[in-house]
């Protein structure tokens, strides 16, 4: 038992043995990333606790509600979390929370346009057209907050986004310029696609340390100040004929489940 067990202990220290100082250096270099991930989670994660609620009542009033994008299915529907996301942002409007909208997402092909899709669900449930303002270059959630902030002239808003990505959200906002707090969209059980964005979301919290230290450059546009712009003026055009209409054609689905929940909204609140 003795010899096997010193077998093994043998095999496996031998690349410390032969390769001291390649093993060393690797052991060193994982180490340090490693530290790297857990630093960076745990700076966004403390610097943002309890900045977020899970009930509108409890959110303080705000210029504008910023709805970062998420999946829009090939058949045009909203992915779940985009729509929860949409439906919260569209709850604040209705309850006076907020005067102005920003949905902000990826519209970098024309058969692929986040903003729109969200406008188009948020006009569906009332909210008034001239009020809900569109940010097409929003790749991802740096670039949502920085034109927020540089384009849209937000300074004090309501980031309407699932947990997971909450503190993130948040700590970007906070970085560009913007006083915020947080509504949180988890009106569903994510099982393993939740599991899956809280995975990544490790990750994605080391770019945003990257992006706030750097300062990596959104794309740049005219402005369009919420305070006193009209909400359509960032739509942008029409995408040309003929363009297949995955990106944002109107979702039944998505539109009933809005406004199933606008009904259950008045019926408390009668």
């Amino acid at each position: 038992m003795k010899q096997g067990l010193l077998s093994v202990w043998r095999a496996l220290t031998w690349p410390w043995r032969r390769f001291p100082k390649t093993v060393g250096g690797l052991t060193g270099l994982v180490a340090l990333l490693c530290l790297l991930v857990v630093g960076a989670n745990a700076y966004i994660l403390l610097t943002t606790d309890g900045e977020a609620t899970s009930e509108v009542a409890d959110v303080p009033r705000a210029e504008v509600a910023i709805v970062p994008g998420a999946l829009v299915n090939a058949n045009g529907k909203m992915s779940g979390m985009l729509a929860d996301r949409v439906k919260e942002a569209s709850l604040l409007w209705h309850t006076g929370k907020v005067s102005k909208i920003l949905v902000s997402g990826d519209h970098g092909q024309w058969t692929y346009d986040e903003p729109d899709t969200m406008r188009k669900a948020l006009v569906r449930d009332g909210v008034n057209p001239e009020d809900i303002f569109e940010d097409h270059a929003g790749f991802d959630t740096w670039a949502t907050m920085v034109r927020a902030r540089s384009i849209f002239n937000v300074r004090d808003a309501v980031v309407v986004t699932q947990g997971f990505h909450m503190p993130r959200a948040l700590f970007l906002a906070e970085d560009a310029g913007i006083h915020v707090t947080g509504l949180l969209a988890d009106q569903h059980k994510w099982g393993s696609q939740g599991e899956r964005s809280e995975v990544r979301e490790v990750f994605s919290r080391v770019k945003a340390i990257w992006d706030t230290t750097v300062e990596t450059p959104a794309m740049a546009g005219p402005r369009i100040p919420i305070q006193t712009a009209d909400g359509r003026e960032s739509w942008g055009p029409a995408p040309p004929p003929g363009t297949p209409r995955a990106g944002s054609p109107d979702s039944s689905t998505a539109a009933a489940h809005l406004d199933a929940t606008a009904a259950r909204f008045r019926r408390h609140h009668a």
